[in-house]
């Protein structure tokens, strides 16, 4: 945990250092990027001195995560990483499947935002190229989120970042899958070759499958549905 947080400190933007809700953005986002997987035990000690937050303040960040399905504490043990279950994968996708795809229909395609869809694209095969499955991981995550980015709503971009760090710590349980992730690569080129064409619509209709898809195959590798 200790590498995760490194940099946390100097970092702090200094009109949100020192409250609850930033300190439950900064350990979001690192959920979200991967370096705080499931089950990490995560210390108040330790967070304390890395942040330059009381306790008070770290536990406020904790209440707000676990309402979150982010952590979960456990009685006399402390709070952890959580490592979502088979509810806990349908409501992402249920609400992955009403914010994406209304994104892509009525979100603004300005060039600057096209552009960042195509470099996304761009590392996520060269990362399918080198066998990286983080670097596919990463880039299917950045990917989902610039879609919802086109909504413009700060609100919807703060609620996409709970959605992937909830996924994030989903994926874990892909690790020794490392196909899931490539079979995916060449899906969002042609959902972005979509939206770059302008047909929103086509777009929009194929992301809600490509959800489909994508949760079918998470609950069967879980066990919770047959493969």
């Amino acid at each position: 945990m200790n590498a995760a947080l490194q940099g946390i400190a100097e970092s702090a933007p200094a009109t949100h250092a020192h409250t609850g809700a930033w300190v439950a953005g900064v350990l979001r986002a690192r959920i979200s990027a991967g370096q705080l997987p499931p089950g990490t035990k995560l210390s108040e000690q330790k967070l304390s001195a890395a942040l330059g937050v009381s306790r008070n303040t770290l536990r406020e960040a904790f209440t707000v995560l676990a309402g979150e399905s982010v952590v979960h504490r456990i009685p006399n043990r402390g709070v952890y990483v959580a490592a979502p279950g088979g509810d806990d994968v349908r409501e992402i996708y249920r609400v992955r499947r009403v914010i994406e795809p209304a994104a892509v229909l009525w979100g603004d395609l300005t060039d600057d935002a096209l552009d960042r869809l195509d470099a996304i694209i761009a590392r996520a095969r060269e990362a399918l190229a080198t066998g990286s499955v983080t670097g596919m991981g990463d880039a299917n995550q950045e990917l989902h989120k610039a879609l919802v980015g086109l909504s413009g709503s700060a609100s919807l971009d703060e609620l996409m970042e709970k959605v992937l760090a909830e996924m994030r710590l989903v994926f874990h349980a892909m690790a020794t899958t490392p196909d899931f992730h490539s079979h995916y690569v060449e899906r969002n080129a042609a959902l972005v070759a979509q939206i770059r064409s302008g047909r929103r619509e086509e777009a929009a209709a194929e992301l809600r499958r490509y959800l489909d898809a994508a949760e079918q195959e998470l609950l069967a590798h879980m066990g919770i549905i047959p493969s």
